[in-house]
């Protein structure tokens, strides 16, 4: 399948006559996706605490965050400048920046390469260079191996393509301790499997979208029962390896317990979609997004109780 044929930004909407000026600043920070951005620092910020085994140097979090921000940010700005011609022909995309004409596609392209640029030299000279490395791979490999390789080819394009988020976790250990470990690797994997099972629901969501923009996302190549037996896999998997951090980072009982409780709750949300897709329960009865916003508590959860674990023990 291939996207649709380009749209001129601009369509909708703002000439350079009617953009003000606080309009214009806001849709510089919806180029970043500042919701999505928040999911990635509740993974970066607790992962220090971990690392640290205790409370880090706050100044070296804040530095963390800015950098985490900025380069999540520029790959966010650049993912909207290349999917700019599908986003104008699906309905929970036609309002962004570039789209409405409120941000020219120059403009994006350029405020997301100075973005990356701005955010490797920062992690690199405030925090270090392993981290500044590992968040520019995330950026590089979210706008050319996701967006420009996969997204508009493979209906695994999710599963692949979230490695980029994965990163953040790598980057809040290396900013404490300048190197990787088993138990990052773990959290890493974590979120690998969390990806999918957390984005299919709103994927099934907004299914009729992806199909009138050709992007081959799961649950238009394969429906829903198919798409839910997927989500399953991925949960219990998900939880499994959750608890592999109990012994390699050597952690209370806290963590463990947690770690069952809401996956435990996780699983029991992912067999309830797949029955009523079983049962060829369709739209608004199929309630997919339960999933997704459950996924968003959990992973929340998850990451709070490992930056409280180190003060139990």
């Amino acid at each position: 399948m291939t996207a649709v044929e380009s749209r001129p930004a601009g369509v909708t909407g703002a000439t350079p006559a009617h953009r003000p000026f606080g309009a214009r600043v806001g849709a510089f920070v919806a180029l970043t996706k500042p919701r999505i951005i928040e999911l990635l620092l509740i993974t970066t910020v607790p992962v220090m605490f971990l690392a640290e085994r205790g409370v880090p140097n706050l100044l070296l979090v804040l530095e963390v965050v800015i950098g985490g921000y900025l380069s999540a940010g520029g790959a966010n700005a650049l993912n909207m400048y290349i999917d700019r011609d599908i986003d104008a022909v699906m309905s929970r995309t036609e309002r962004r920046p570039i789209v409405t004409g409120m941000v020219s596609p120059r403009e994006a392209l350029v405020f997301g390469i100075a973005l990356g640029v701005l955010s490797t030299v920062w992690l690199g000279v405030l925090v270090n260079w392993l981290s500044s490395a590992l968040a520019l791979g995330a950026l590089l490999f979210y706008v050319f191996v996701y967006t420009l390789g996969l997204k508009r080819r493979t209906a695994q394009n999710i599963v692949w393509g979230g490695i980029a988020g994965c990163m953040p976790v790598f980057v809040g250990w290396a900013a404490i301790t300048n190197s990787l470990s088993w138990s990052a690797l773990v959290l890493f994997l974590v979120i690998f499997f969390w990806t999918p099972p957390h984005y299919w629901p709103l994927s099934m969501k907004v299914r009729e979208d992806y199909a009138r923009a050709g992007v081959p996302m799961l649950p238009v190549i394969k429906g829903n029962l198919a798409v839910a037996k997927q989500i399953v896999a991925y949960s219990w998997v998900m939880v499994a390896v959750s608890l592999l951090l109990w012994p390699l980072a050597d952690t209370s009982w806290l963590y463990p317990t947690a770690a069952v409780v809401l996956g435990a709750f996780w699983l029991k949300e992912a067999h309830a979609l797949y029955g009523r897709a079983k049962s060829g329960v369709v739209g608004a009865k199929l309630k997919e997004m339960r999933l997704f916003h459950w996924s968003i508590t959990y992973l929340t959860l998850l990451f709070v109780v490992i930056a409280v674990d180190p003060f139990v023990k």
